[in-house]
C-alpha cells in the first residue's frame, strides 16, 4: 500500500508518542520535500522532527509537477499542495492529511484520504491500541489537535467505548 502523509499528522502523533502506528499501519510513509522541511529542518527540537528524521521507514520524494504544486499553493500551503501532488504521482492508495482545506482539493482531484483520527479508528479495528479515548485525550490536550466535539463523541461511540 502506497502512503503519502502531510506534516500535521506526523507531528499530532509524535507528540502523543504514537507515530509508529502509522508504520504499523500503512508499513512505509512517503512525503514530499515541503514536509520534510517543515518536519524535520525548521521544526528541529520539536516533537517529530527526530523521529521523522531518522525512521527508515518514512521515504522522502520530490514532486515532479511543480506547475500544478504552484497552482494548489494559492489556497494551500507548501506542504499540503506537495502531499496532494506526490500522492497523485506515486498513485499512492491513501493520502494522511487532516486539514480540511486540503482534504477537499485532494478529494476534488479523486486522491483517498484519511486524517489522524481515521488512522486511531483503523489502529483499534485492527487492535494495534486497545482504546481510542485517551489518545484522543491526548491530542486534544497535549498536542493541540483541534476535534469537535461531535466527531468526538461519534468516534467514541461507534467504536463502542461511550
Amino acid at each position: 500500500m502506497k502512503v503519502v502523509s502531510n506534516a500535521s499528522p506526523l507531528v499530532s502523533l509524535s507528540r502523543i508518542g504514537k507515530l509508529e502506528l502509522l508504520h504499523k499501519l500503512y508499513s512505509e510513509i512517503y512525503i514530499p520535500d515541503a514536509v520534510w522541511q517543515e518536519v524535520v529542518l525548521d521544526g528541529a527540537g520539536q516533537p517529530g522532527a527526530g523521529e521523522v528524521g531518522t525512521v527508515q521507514w518514512i521515504k522522502k520524494q520530490a514532486v515532479q509537477n511543480v506547475q500544478l504544486v504552484q497552482a494548489l499553493r494559492q489556497n494551500l500551503d507548501a506542504g499540503e499542495a506537495e502531499a496532494i501532488v506526490l500522492a497523485l504521482e506515486v498513485k499512492a492508495d491513501l493520502l494522511v492529511m487532516d486539514e480540511r482545506l486540503g482534504r477537499e482539493t485532494a478529494r476534488h482531484l479523486g486522491v483517498r484520504f484519511t486524517g489522524v483520527v481515521g488512522a486511531l479508528v483503523e489502529a483499534r479495528q485492527k487492535e494495534y491500541i486497545q482504546a481510542i479515548a485517551p489518545l484522543l485525550d491526548a491530542l486534544r490536550y497535549s498536542a493541540s489537535f483541534r476535534i469537535s466535539d461531535q466527531l468526538y463523541n461519534h468516534v467514541l461511540k461507534n467504536q463502542g467505548e461511550i
